[in-house]
């Protein structure tokens, strides 16, 4: 009913800390010489993946009826017992999707890391 909401809260959260953080990469300050992704550019793999996620999901209710375009936009929220199902699948469904995005999100960043890594060494060896 409405489990996109969770993943469009933590992409809203995410995208505030990726522009924090373009702007800090940009200020210079944080600047190690190491062989990984900048943290921005994860973070902005991890917004385009919330973002879509969301989009998706909202599409999707939107198709079945569940957002209408009227107030209280969420069919759910009209009637208490569906509002107490509603905040029971955001709690559950939402968040493990959400979660699920997380975790796929840092197994690309380790192995993104781990591409870097053995192309600087194969580099250094080379030459």
């Amino acid at each position: 009913m409405a489990c996109f909401l969770v993943s469009t809260a933590e992409a809203v959260i995410v995208t505030a800390v990726e522009k924090a953080e373009e702007a800090r990469e940009k200020n210079g300050s944080g600047q190690e010489k190491s062989v990984t992704v900048p943290l921005s550019v994860k973070l902005k793999w991890l917004t385009r993946m919330l973002w879509g996620g969301a989009v998706l999901l909202a599409f999707e209710h939107v198709w079945h009826g569940e957002v209408t375009p009227w107030f209280p936009f969420l069919t759910a929220m009209s009637d208490p017992a569906d509002t107490a199902e509603m905040l029971h699948e955001m709690a559950t469904v939402g968040v493990t999707m959400a979660v699920l995005v997380t975790l796929v999100w840092i197994g690309m960043c380790f192995a993104a890391d781990a591409i870097m890594k053995r192309a600087a060494q194969t580099t250094e060896n080379a030459g």
